[in-house]
């Protein structure tokens, strides 16, 4: 069975959007409401923030990284739950952490917007959460992309919990 990928564009396009809809979603807001968890075992709009600066970190800044830097790499799962403990992102202001989300993903951006189909092609292989995966750098911007996406929308669902629209 062959895994179905967004087009490189697409991918690209929902990666630029995101801190875009994050800043449009949480303009005005006051801090209270940022950090405010809608339920029991939810997530606030700043940790939903700070976990997807985490995924950004492993699954962009060293999953792809790697892969960009090296041949057919062989890279060590990261856990982004595990990883944002040697952060301190949950703890940030929540619009002084999007600024530097969105300057990181500009400098992302910048690096994966030239790049042509072989670089997306290219292959790396996961150890130590399973059996090994063949993987591309293809299949880590389209998990990063899908995941941001589901996240964007728990945001909004969030936040119209919170202002009583649900």
């Amino acid at each position: 069975m062959t895994n179905k990928y967004l087009p490189t564009d697409k991918i690209l396009a929902i990666l630029k959007e995101t801190p875009l809809r994050l800043a449009k979603l949480t303009s005005g807001l006051a801090t209270v409401q940022l950090h405010t968890v809608p339920g029991t075992g939810e997530w606030s709009v700043n940790e939903v923030l700070a976990h997807l600066r985490a995924c950004d970190d492993v699954w962009g800044g060293y999953y792809i990284m790697t892969i960009l830097a090296e041949d057919n790499p062989t890279i060590t799962a990261r856990n982004p739950r595990t990883w944002i403990k040697n952060t301190n992102y949950l703890e940030q202001d929540f619009q002084a952490s999007l600024r530097t989300f969105t300057k990181q993903r500009k400098k992302f951006l910048a690096i994966l917007e030239p790049l042509s189909p072989k670089d997306w092609a290219r292959t790396n292989t996961l150890i130590g959460a399973g059996k090994p995966l063949q993987q591309t750098l293809l299949s880590h911007a389209d998990g990063l992309a899908r995941h941001e996406r589901a996240h964007l929308k728990q945001i909004e669902v969030t936040l119209n919990t919170l202002n009583g629209d649900s």
